[in-house]
């Protein structure tokens, strides 16, 4: 009789997590647990999933629809990480602001941000686009392409990205970044965010946007903010993409230069 009293016991703290933490729980659900059943069902990855979805749902050549198509599918139908809708807009406005000639993405994944990024560009202006994972990067093309944006638009650079940056100079020609927007793996986030500051790549304006930087998360890279006193920086708050109730933020910089 002590045992099924122990377990009564436990029920309301079980009851408390479970309300808690319902939103990651969800979260945990679409974002792993559909995942890992519908690779097994379909044979396909997920990224190739989402493509098929975006091919059949979006207007080739309308980036807007492309967007539309890729929300729906990961609002509705499997969840995957990319910017979204709500800090899409903000990024939108940043873009729309400055006007940039010359940008740098790390972290391609399928191409959302880097449609999102190219149709409020204005006329001239390329997109260096960094992902290290193969299929991803053709999944990312095929999306791109899909939106309507060619060579001279989006240059898609297969590698890692401390691979790349210190390269930017010699194998791609480029003298300054005048956007950087970072959405990898957040643990390499400082390390590149320092090779690119001794790079000479940045100039005073120079502009980084970093997604994610409170969920997951990305401490060390905003402690270097902090520290590092080369940056006018803040954070917009928002919540993760395509979720409830999960607290996020991403981090807009202009660097000041070293002082």
């Amino acid at each position: 009789m002590v045992y099924p009293a122990i377990a009564f016991a436990f029920i309301p703290l079980l009851l408390t997590l479970l309300i808690r933490y319902r939103f990651y729980f969800a979260l945990f659900y679409r974002a792993v647990l559909v995942r890992l059943w519908k690779d097994c069902v379909t044979g396909l990855s997920r990224e190739e999933r989402a493509y098929q979805y975006v091919l059949t749902h979006a207007t080739p050549g309308d980036p807007d629809s492309v967007l539309e198509a890729f929300d729906e599918w990961c609002s509705k139908v499997e969840f995957i990480s990319n910017i979204g809708p709500k800090k899409g807009k903000i990024l939108d406005r940043i873009l729309t602001e400055q006007s940039p000639l010359t940008i740098l993405e790390l972290g391609t994944h399928c191409g959302y941000s880097t449609v999102r990024m190219a149709r409020s560009l204005p006329l001239g202006a390329r997109i260096y686009s960094v992902e290290m994972d193969q299929y991803n990067a053709a999944i990312a093309e095929k999306i791109i392409r899909l939106a309507g944006f060619d060579d001279d638009a989006v240059e898609l650079i297969v590698n890692p990205s401390d691979e790349v940056i210190p390269r930017l100079r010699s194998d791609f020609g480029l003298e300054r970044l005048d956007f950087v927007f970072m959405d990898h793996w957040k643990k390499c986030y400082v390390t590149d965010l320092q090779m690119l500051e001794g790079s000479g790549l940045l100039g005073k304006g120079s502009m980084i946007v970093a997604d994610n930087v409170i969920f997951p998360g990305a401490p060390k890279f905003l402690r270097h903010l902090r520290k590092s006193g080369l940056y006018e920086w803040k954070i917009h708050r928002a919540t993760l993409e395509y979720s409830k109730g999960i607290r996020d933020g991403m981090a807009e910089m202009v660097y000041q230069g070293i002082k």
